[in-house]
């Protein structure tokens, strides 16, 4: 038998072999599942809520280019765990993914393509940008989820020019006012057009010292927690100056500019209120009676205990309560980079099923939420 067909052979014995083990083995429940190769990597993480419904799915795939025929094209075995719910799937999934990164996962499983971020990169000469999540790069600090990448790009245009904060690439080298030693290797040049016409501090050209520029960042960074109305301010008393000088066409640019982050502050409000009130105890029915209680607080899940059966069970429920509900949450409206995909797990869900407020309860109360 010629080298391909034997391999032909071999890859459908291989494929009906995982076929009678998902037929075989795999029962229609709430569940997370892996294709792992014969190297024993893992391919792909899925779930579903009929997970041996979605395994068999794929050996129905009929073009060769299909995702799921490619998979199984690689995949030498298929694992499966069985979780209490559709959200536990979703839960454990999110966390599979982060941690085996598989090839297959080209993204995590989350709506990314409705919400954006504002991202305060890390480095001497920090800079504002527009996401769709967080990247590698833990030392950043993000704020969000926003709707409206576009209208949130323009508000964070005008955030930076007011306050002279730099667009530049990220790579492009920073000379501050008082490196001076580097002066005679880096002349100051009028290398930067917003620096020449005022809407950036020039750190590239030895515009600011870093005390200049971080001073700047931080009101940035305070206006985006919602504690500094600053760069509004700024904004405002040009366009008086403005209109008292009767540029009144001057004064009606600066007049959208002002528009454009009184909105930016509204989503930041808004932002504010919504993770926030995602903070309470979320009561799940589960599989077979396996109901689950998680401790939800802004956005992440904290914890996870079984429903309490009995007032020992209860007290117990209680006092994790009060330990991960107690402390008061100074962070303001910061994401911290390892909870932006939970925050957008757990707002998708609640919107999709809003119905399911309905099983939440107040985080610091003593009895756990019943069932309903």
């Amino acid at each position: 038998m010629p080298r391909r067909a034997r391999r032909a052979a071999a890859g459908a014995d291989q494929l009906g072999t995982m076929k009678r083990c998902v037929t075989d083995d795999c029962t229609d429940r709430p569940g997370v599942y892996r294709m792992i190769a014969r190297d024993g990597e893992v391919l792909y993480v899925g779930k579903s809520k009929r997970v041996r419904s979605r395994l068999l799915s794929y050996f129905r795939c009929v073009f060769p280019a299909d995702k799921g025929a490619r998979i199984l094209r690689e995949a030498h075995q298929i694992e499966w765990e069985y979780v209490p719910s559709e959200f536990a799937a979703l839960l454990r999934e999110l966390r599979l993914i982060k941690t085996l990164r598989p090839r297959f996962n080209v993204a995590l499983k989350r709506d990314a393509r409705h919400f954006a971020f504002i991202k305060v990169t890390a480095g001497p000469a920090s800079k504002l940008l527009v996401v769709r999540g967080a990247s590698d790069d833990t030392a950043a600090v993000y704020y969000g989820p926003f709707f409206g990448a576009q209208q949130l790009e323009e508000a964070v245009r005008e955030l930076s020019d007011v306050l002279g904060l730099r667009d530049c690439a990220l790579t492009t080298r920073m000379h501050f006012a008082d490196q001076q030693e580097l002066f005679h290797l880096y002349p100051r040049t009028p290398g930067c057009i917003r620096h020449e016409i005022h809407r950036c501090l020039g750190p590239c050209v030895g515009g600011c010292s870093v005390a200049e520029y971080s001073e700047r960042v931080a009101l940035a960074r305070a206006f985006l927690d919602g504690t500094n109305n600053g760069p509004i301010e700024m904004l405002r008393a040009r366009m008086l100056e403005s209109s008292e000088r009767l540029e009144f066409e001057r004064a009606g640019t600066l007049r959208a500019k002002v528009q454009r982050l009184e909105s930016l502050r509204t989503q930041f409000l808004r932002f504010r209120f919504a993770v926030e009130s995602l903070s309470f105890l979320y009561a799940v029915p589960g599989h077979d009676g396996d109901d689950r209680v998680y401790f939800i607080r802004r956005g992440r899940v904290r914890a996870e205990h079984a429903a309490p059966r009995s007032a020992e069970a209860r007290a117990e429920l209680g006092a994790i309560a009060e330990q991960i509900f107690g402390s008061v949450d100074t962070c303001g409206a910061q994401v911290p980079t390892h909870e932006i995909d939970e925050l957008l797990l757990t707002t998708s869900w609640f919107r999709r099923f809003p119905l399911e407020l309905g099983r939440t309860s107040e985080p610091l109360v003593r009895k756990a939420p019943e069932l309903h």
